[in-house]
């Protein structure tokens, strides 16, 4: 209950820190280049204004000019906007409402990374690139659900835990890719069923919070999967760092993907490697970051997405200094982006393209540096049980 507490705590104290971080801009209203000098930007006052929320506008009715959200997050931007009260300061109020709304789902995130490994919960709170990033965008409304998720699967609940997958990619579609690793830990567990079950229960989930925005702005709805297909290569992306360093990628989205393929194939073979089935904890890490480091964008807020991922996947204090490497890298890499846009903006000073493409490529090594320590420690552990048991056959699960 102690440890419990002093987390909360910690929780709250991570999250004053880092608005004391944006408390600047807001005081200057989110001026350029001062908000990338000061690295304190936010998309959630910038998009107030750009997409029409300011003037109670439905987030998704707006054609070409909609949120480029899914469904959930889109909700969540309309209606703080509905009760952000009107003022000449509109913009930091939006900002200080779902800063509020934030930090107490970094605080529930804590508790319940508490449940699933009370032993390293602490890093999630403690991580500094965490703090750096908390109120960039609304991406703690999808995390809480995939953590969730998670917890849930791990503890046999299946159809809630389908249902919480389902809730967080209508809220940012980026976990919809845990169902890769769900289906290879059923698939060995020799329970098809479940898994088809799981999957239907996700999709089912997922389109009923979709169909009615479907059906009555199929435009603004359609924004968000148009605007990830048609997208080049983006910020902190390792096609657009190589971009910037000269290496011209043609056929990217054909390349991306077959990237995807190739990496997916492999962490299959990672999972039929492993003695036992893995939790999905220790994995989910290995599947999302390595779908970051190969898509066409790697938001500096992604890291709020892996931080818990990885604190789950740690079994071993043998990993810390991977973890802390990594967390180094992204640090380095959140000044890094700002320090850029502000030489891009027109600050008087700022980080030339060269340098930041570099720093790009050192966090997304760090990335893979501790991707590739979890998977060296699980391959450790199995080839260690091998050793002492060469004789036993791996567990049947019909």
């Amino acid at each position: 209950m102690k440890t419990r507490s002093l987390l909360l705590v910690l929780a709250i104290a991570a999250s004053l820190l880092s608005f004391a971080k944006f408390s600047h801009c807001e005081s200057h209203q989110w001026a350029t280049p001062d908000q990338y000098i000061h690295a304190c930007y936010s998309d959630i006052p910038a998009l107030f204004g750009e997409r029409g929320l300011d003037k109670g506008t439905w987030a998704f009715s707006s054609g070409d000019k909609s949120v480029e959200y899914p469904v959930i997050t889109g909700a969540i931007m309309w209606l703080t906007a509905k009760i952000t009260p009107q003022s000449d300061f509109r913009a930091s109020a939006y900002f200080n409402i779902n800063a509020l709304y934030i930090a107490m789902l970094f605080a529930l995130c804590t508790l319940l990374m508490y449940r699933i490994t009370p032993r390293f919960a602490y890093l999630s709170v403690l991580s500094p690139a965490v703090i750096a990033s908390l109120y960039i965008n609304w991406d703690l409304w999808a995390i809480i659900t995939i953590i969730g998720a998670i917890y849930l699967f791990d503890n046999h609940k299946y159809r809630w835990s389908a249902a919480a997958l389902g809730v967080s990619i209508a809220t940012k579609f980026m976990p919809v890719f845990l169902l890769i690793p769900i289906a290879l830990i059923l698939w060995r567990r020799r329970e098809l069923q479940l898994a088809v079950q799981y999957i239907a229960i996700t999709a089912t989930t997922w389109l009923a919070i979709n169909l009615p925005v479907i059906l009555t702005t199929p435009q603004g709805w359609l924004r968000f999967y148009e605007l990830n297909i048609s997208r080049e290569s983006d910020w902190g992306s390792l096609w657009y760092s190589l971009n910037l360093l000269g290496v011209n990628i043609s056929s990217l989205n054909l390349i991306a993907v077959f990237g995807l393929l190739a990496a997916f194939t492999a962490f299959a073979l990672y999972v039929l490697e492993l003695i036992e089935p893995p939790s999905l904890a220790s994995v989910a890490f290995i599947v999302l970051a390595t779908v970051m480091i190969l898509s066409k964008v790697y938001s500096p807020q992604y890291v709020l997405w892996l931080t818990p991922l990885a604190v789950m996947a740690i079994s071993n204090s043998k990993d810390l200094p991977a973890f802390w490497i990594w967390q180094g890298a992204e640090i380095i890499y959140h000044v890094a982006i700002w320090q850029h846009l502000a030489e891009v903006t027109g600050a008087r000073f700022g980080l030339p393209a060269n340098w930041y493409a570099a720093l790009a490529l050192i966090r997304i090594a760090a990335s893979g540096y501790l991707i590739y320590v979890l998977v060296r420690r699980g391959l450790g552990r199995t080839h260690e049980s091998e050793r002492d048991f060469p004789l036993t056959p791996h567990r049947s699960y019909s």
